[in-house]
């Protein structure tokens, strides 16, 4: 017999199809359906991902159950992502997910995906105590935000302009590595010199962060070598250049976490999204909560992307809060963590 509450999460906000079942907060299932249709455009493209989710969303969902070994009268709630992220691929999760729960008579909870990521690090047994500092960063999203209990949030800092994800993948363009350039970038960097180039690091006051800058800086550092030249260049010296760009990312997105603890007392950290998988930023951010005497939480790699395990487990805490949505809640693209 499973343990009550039973949920369906289900996570539409960009290119992936999720759904993932829990049964009293413990992740039964969890499927992910990545789509491979963009990486020739360079970035997602909406209407594609859109279609895709409409093809997949029902078996993906079916999976999840038959993975958990239930059906869908076994549910007591349905969570699903409604923003931020693009308006078309919420809406066909959200439109799946209202005429699931309305049919079913069952309670649905509108889930904020930048929420999910948090909840991410309640996937597993090893999680954090409030309260805690959480850097989010991902393709589309930095931000660093003081977790004090249970959907309830402080953001401390955010960025100005790009998000760290998104400097990845532009310079992973700019440096011929195809799309999504996070994981290329990574991988080439292992091997090469942080050292090599010095790119500026740009520092705002208090918490936030800007990653424009960076971009333009290796796009000049590139334009500056003659055209005749420039590919070989590339070519002979791409694991050094990945190593140094990493290395001026990684230590803009460190500098606010190491002033945010100094600030305000709080020593354990998380770190969660997409960009979260990156073992450079894991490995200095672990080293930033030892020194301050604290823990580094991070979900398992596959609980970073995007995933409906997130919005399961987020789903949880909500119904057990007693919370949940109205049917008339519709997606918004550009929700914010904290209105």
């Amino acid at each position: 017999m499973h343990s009550s509450p039973v949920l369906l999460g289900i996570e539409t906000s960009c290119d992936d199809t999720a759904a993932a079942v829990t049964a009293g907060g413990q992740l039964l299932s969890s499927i992910v359906s990545s789509q491979d249709d963009h990486s020739a455009f360079g970035g997602v493209v909406p209407e594609l991902a859109s279609r895709a989710h409409l093809r997949v969303i029902v078996p993906i969902v079916d999976e999840a159950l038959l993975k958990a070994g239930l059906v869908r009268s076994d549910l007591d709630a349905v969570a699903v992502t409604i923003g931020p992220g693009l308006a078309g691929a919420l809406l066909i999760g959200l439109s799946f997910s209202k005429a699931l729960s309305f049919g079913l008579g069952i309670p649905f909870i509108g889930i904020n995906h930048l929420e999910g990521h948090i909840y991410s690090l309640f996937i597993d047994e090893f999680r954090p105590n409030f309260p805690f500092l959480c850097l989010v960063v991902s393709g589309g999203h930095t931000q660093l935000v003081k977790v004090e209990a249970h959907f309830n949030y402080f953001i401390l800092g955010r960025t100005r302009d790009d998000a760290a994800g998104e400097a990845f993948d532009k310079v992973g363009n700019l440096l011929g590595l195809g799309y999504p350039g996070g994981p290329a970038i990574e991988k080439l960097a292992e091997h090469g010199d942080p050292s090599f180039h010095n790119f500026p690091r740009t520092r705002l006051q208090g918490f936030d962060y800007s990653f424009s800058g960076i971009k333009t800086s290796v796009l000049y550092y590139l334009n500056a070598i003659p055209e005749a030249e420039r590919r070989r260049h590339i070519q002979d010296n791409r694991e050094d250049i990945c190593a140094s760009f990493q290395e001026a990312v990684v230590d803009m997105l460190v500098r606010p976490v190491a002033k945010a603890i100094r600030e305000s007392g709080i020593r354990n950290l998380a770190l969660v999204g997409g960009v979260s998988a990156n073992i450079r930023l894991q490995k200095r951010m672990r080293s930033l909560a030892q020194s301050a005497g604290g823990e580094l939480f991070v979900p398992d790699q596959k609980y970073c992307m995007d995933n409906a395990a997130m919005i399961a487990i987020a789903g949880h805490h909500k119904f057990v809060a007693g919370q949940s949505s109205p049917l008339t809640l519709t997606v918004d693209p550009s929700l914010a963590l904290v209105e």
